[in-house]
């Protein structure tokens, strides 16, 4: 790829001028802006910006975070979704704590050497914090770099990504690497967006070959993403003697990993939903129970599915709950379930149960 010398001047003076007002913008402070970053992932900014206040609100440093339960942080987290981003800061946070003594590599090579950072979250990291000279390339500047190249390759290969990464550094300037990461960033957030690019205001108009080619909206070519499966999920509806319900606590590990649930999991293909729910629940609680009718469902889209989760009503007919399958579980009151770390799927249920508890109990009695 061959620019004229003051392309990331124009970049950065575009930048300077444009730069939309962030909650992270301008802080050198490495937790802040590694918490920013996390959150971004897949996730668009104006979802972001509640979460990343209340979330450094109650853990301000992350020796805080480190010192947090993980229940906590993942309740701070909820509904922000891909919990497993949640699981990775804290557990980040406790090792930064324990063998960095709280600090964050100042490199970006340094930085991938810990748990829970890729390639692109070092660069943006110590080049935004520490003025490294890293380049970055996420979905942004990948689209940015396909359309000034005119890239006619498919970008999800791996040996076009070598290139995009090639010219991402051979493009960063000397001076001012996390502002100019930064501003390529902003540039295909704002104006060289998927659909509908705003090419007359882009201060890059003059050097995209995909404009001058007529082939903008063919850029980035990428292999279309199959549909994702419909999947099947059961939750039991169990009550105690005092009106409580039974929710259990999923491995760390795994889907919905840390979060609270009720009790049940997938289904199999070939399986019914009532047996989906008597298997999952034998394995993970050791309780045989009667499963009676549909009280609520709810949908959650996944990186990798769609889920529906329909919640039965259901009764212990042998047997002690134990924490076979699961993490640990526990008998709490619709209200106080409210205060559990909950996937989206379940939040909606325990919110329809809480809202029509009367109606539905007594129709299953």
């Amino acid at each position: 790829m061959t620019l004229p010398q003051d392309f990331s001047a124009q970049l950065l003076e575009w930048y300077d001028r444009t730069a939309t007002a962030l909650p992270w913008r301008g802080s050198r402070d490495p937790y802040r802006i590694w918490l920013s970053e996390i959150m971004l992932q897949q996730t668009r900014i104006t979802a972001v910006e509640p979460y990343y206040a209340h979330f450094l609100e109650r853990f301000p440093t992350v020796q805080a975070l480190a010192a947090a339960p993980l229940n906590e942080v993942l309740k701070v987290w909820e509904g922000l979704g891909y919990y497993a981003r949640a699981r990775n800061l804290h557990r980040l946070a406790q090792t930064l704590v324990n063998e960095h003594h709280g600090q964050f590599p100042a490199t970006a090579e340094a930085l991938q050497q810990l748990p829970g950072i890729g390639r692109y979250t070092a660069a943006a990291l110590a080049s935004i914090a520490f003025d490294e000279h890293a380049a970055v390339l996420d979905g942004n500047v990948i689209r940015v770099l396909a359309r000034l190249t005119d890239l006619p390759e498919d970008i999800t290969q791996p040996a076009t990504q070598a290139q995009l990464w090639q010219w991402a550094e051979a493009l960063l300037p000397a001076e001012r690497p996390g502002a100019y990461n930064q501003a390529l960033m902003d540039l295909g957030r704002t104006i060289c967006t998927p659909r509908r690019p705003a090419c007359q205001a882009c201060p890059l108009a003059a050097h995209c070959l995909a404009q001058q080619h007529g082939t903008t909206a063919q850029r980035p070519v990428k292999k279309a993403k199959a549909p994702l499966p419909q999947v099947r999920a059961v939750g039991a509806v169990v009550r105690d003697e005092m009106e409580r319900v039974l929710l259990v606590q999923r491995p760390p590990k795994g889907l919905l990993g840390g979060l609270w649930t009720l009790p049940g999991g997938l289904c199999e293909a070939d399986e019914s939903l009532p047996d989906g729910l008597r298997r999952n629940v034998r394995a993970d609680l050791g309780l045989e129970i009667e499963v009676a009718g549909q009280m609520a469902v709810a949908a959650q889209t996944l990186t990798h599915m769609r889920l529906t989760l329909r919640a039965f009503a259901c009764e212990i007919l042998a047997g002690n709950p134990r924490a076979l399958g699961v993490a640990a579980y526990n008998w709490v009151t619709l209200t106080e379930a409210q205060h559990f770390s909950l996937g989206k799927a379940d939040r909606v249920i325990i919110e329809k149960l809480r809202h029509w508890q009367p109606r539905l109990f007594e129709e299953f009695e």
